[in-house]
C-alpha cells in the first residue's frame, strides 16, 4: 500500500461526494486534487485496467457510448468518463472513483474519451490496449491553431502507447498518416460511398498532400476532407479499410442502416442514431470492438441499441414539441449537423446557442466558415430561428449575412424564454449548441423538466 495513493484516492472521493451533495458537476476537481497529492496517480490506478481510448476532433462521445454498450451487453463490468471530462484531470478523477483506498481497481475495463490535445500526456499513463482515432479537423483555434498541431499531439500520444492497437480513419488523410510513423498494429476503417443526398459546399481542412503538398484528387467526398483521396504526385492515397461501409440502405429520423464489410463478411449494420457523420462513428467503433476481441455480431447489437451521449442527437419532449440537441464546436461538425437538418422532412424550428468560454474555444470566428446559407434552402419549411448564448448577437449577424429572412430570426437572452417559445409550437426543433451552452441548457432542462443530470 502506498500512502500517497491512498490519500489521493480518498481526497478525490471526498471532493466528488461534496460536489454531488451540492448538485454541482465539477468533474475535473476530484482529479485535480488527486494529481496535486500524487502526480503520477493516474499511472498507478490504470496499470491493472484494460483501457480503450477514443480521441480525435469529432465523434468521441458517440463512439464511446457505442463501445460501452459492448461491455453492457457482455455483462463485463467497466467504467468510463461519461460526464465528458476528457482532459487529464477529469480522466484521473474517474480512475480514482473506480479505485479502492488501496489503489486497486473495482472494475478492470475502461472506455475513455480523451481530448486530442491531452492525448499525448494521457496515453503515457494509461497505455491503452486499443486506441481509436476518429478524425482531425480544425477546432478551437485559440488552443490548437491548425490541424497539424492537433495531429502532432495525437502522434505523440500514439508514440506513448506502443502496445495499443490503432483504429484509424482511412478516409481522413491526416489521421491515416499516423500509420506511417507508428509501429503499432493498425486497423483501418472507412466509408466507400457518399453519405448525403444533399451536402454543403464546405471548405477542406486538408486539401493538399501531407507528404508532398500537391493538391489531392478525390474519387468521392463524404464530407469535409474525408473520402477517396489520392495524391497525383507522390502516390499517397486512401488505404483499403479493414472495416468498411459499402452502401447506405436507409436513413431515418432516429436510426439508419448501412451495409458493412468486415472480417470478409458483408452484413447490414443498424446504427441507433441519425446523421451521416455518425456512420463514421459506428464504423470506427466496430473496428475498435473487433480489436478488443468482441465478435462482429456483438458490435452490430451494440450499434443498434446504444444510448446516445447527452447533447449528441439527444431527443426529448418539451410539452408536445419534439426537440433534438446537437453539439457543434467547429465548422466541420456544424456543417454536418446542418446537412442532417436540411435532409430532414416537414416543417421545423431551429435554434443555435453560441458561447465563447474556455470549453467552447474563445475564438468564435469559425461560424463564418459554416455554410449557414443551407438554412435558406428550407424556404417555408423553416418556421422560426432562435439564437441564444453569450455570442447571440454575433450569431444573428452571421445568419443575416447568410440571407436568413429577418422576420424569422429571434434573439433570446434567456433559455427559459426560448423553451417557452419552442413548446408553444407544433413543429419539431433542432437546437445546436456549443459545449458550455450545452451544460447551461442541461442545467435548465434538469431543473425545469426533470432531465437527468449530465454525470448520471
Amino acid at each position: 500500500m502506498n500512502p500517497r495513493t491512498t490519500l489521493a484516492v480518498f481526497a478525490s472521493h471526498m471532493v466528488r461526494l461534496a460536489l454531488r451533495i451540492l448538485r454541482r458537476g465539477g468533474t475535473a476537481w476530484p482529479g485535480k486534487i488527486a494529481i496535486k497529492l500524487c502526480p503520477d496517480i493516474l499511472r498507478r490506478l490504470a496499470k491493472d485496467v484494460e483501457t480503450v481510448l477514443v480521441t480525435g476532433t469529432n465523434g468521441k462521445t458517440t463512439s464511446c457510448r457505442l463501445l460501452e454498450q459492448l461491455y453492457i451487453d457482455a455483462g463485463r463490468p467497466y467504467f468510463s468518463n461519461k460526464s465528458g471530462a476528457n482532459l487529464i484531470q477529469g480522466i484521473t478523477g474517474d480512475f480514482a472513483q473506480n479505485a479502492t483506498l488501496l489503489g486497486r481497481p473495482k472494475k478492470r475495463c475502461a472506455v475513455i474519451e480523451c481530448d486530442e490535445g491531452a492525448s499525448k500526456q494521457v496515453c503515457a499513463y494509461l497505455r491503452p490496449k486499443v486506441m481509436l482515432v476518429t478524425n482531425v479537423f480544425g477546432d478551437q483555434l485559440d488552443r490548437f491553431g491548425d490541424v497539424y498541431t492537433t495531429l502532432e499531439n495525437i502522434k505523440i500520444g500514439v508514440q506513448n502507447a506502443p502496445e495499443a492497437i490503432l483504429c484509424l480513419n482511412a478516409d481522413d488523410s491526416l489521421t491515416a498518416s499516423i500509420a506511417d510513423e507508428a509501429p503499432n498494429k493498425t486497423v483501418f476503417y472507412g466509408v466507400d460511398t457518399e453519405i448525403y443526398k444533399e451536402r454543403a459546399d464546405e471548405p477542406s481542412d486538408a486539401s493538399h498532400c501531407i507528404r508532398c503538398k500537391t493538391r489531392y484528387e478525390y474519387d468521392y467526398v463524404t464530407y469535409g476532407h474525408l473520402g477517396g483521396f489520392r495524391c497525383p504526385s507522390c502516390g499517397y492515397k486512401r488505404r483499403e479499410p479493414d472495416v468498411c461501409v459499402t452502401g447506405i440502405l436507409s436513413q431515418g429520423e432516429d436510426a439508419q442502416t448501412v451495409s458493412l464489410r468486415a472480417l470478409g463478411e458483408e452484413t447490414a449494420l443498424t446504427i441507433n442514431i441519425p446523421g451521416g457523420y455518425n456512420i463514421y462513428n459506428a464504423a470506427g467503433a466496430v473496428a475498435a470492438a473487433l480489436a478488443l476481441g468482441f465478435t462482429l455480431d456483438a458490435a452490430k447489437a451494440a450499434a443498434a441499441n446504444f444510448e446516445r451521449g447527452f447533447g449528441r442527437m439527444e431527443k426529448l419532449k418539451l410539452g408536445g414539441t419534439t426537440v433534438r440537441l446537437i453539439l457543434v464546436k467547429n465548422p466541420a461538425g456544424c456543417n454536418q449537423a446542418l446537412n442532417y437538418l436540411v435532409n430532414a422532412e416537414g416543417e421545423l424550428l431551429y435554434a443555435i446557442c453560441l458561447n465563447d468560454q474556455t470549453g467552447d474555444g474563445t475564438d468564435v470566428s469559425w461560424i463564418w466558415d459554416v455554410h449557414f446559407e443551407q438554412l435558406c434552402t428550407l424556404g417555408a419549411r423553416l418556421k422560426e430561428v432562435f439564437v441564444a448564448g453569450a455570442r447571440a448577437d454575433d450569431m444573428a449577424m452571421r445568419l443575416k449575412y447568410a440571407g436568413l429572412p429577418p422576420d424569422k430570426l429571434r434573439i433570446v437572452r434567456d433559455y427559459g424564454e426560448m423553451f417557452d417559445r419552442i413548446k408553444s409550437q407544433s413543429a419539431p426543433c433542432t437546437i445546436m449548441h456549443t459545449y458550455t451552452a450545452m451544460m447551461e441548457l442541461r442545467d435548465k432542462l434538469s431543473k425545469d423538466y426533470g432531465l437527468k443530470e449530465f454525470w448520471m
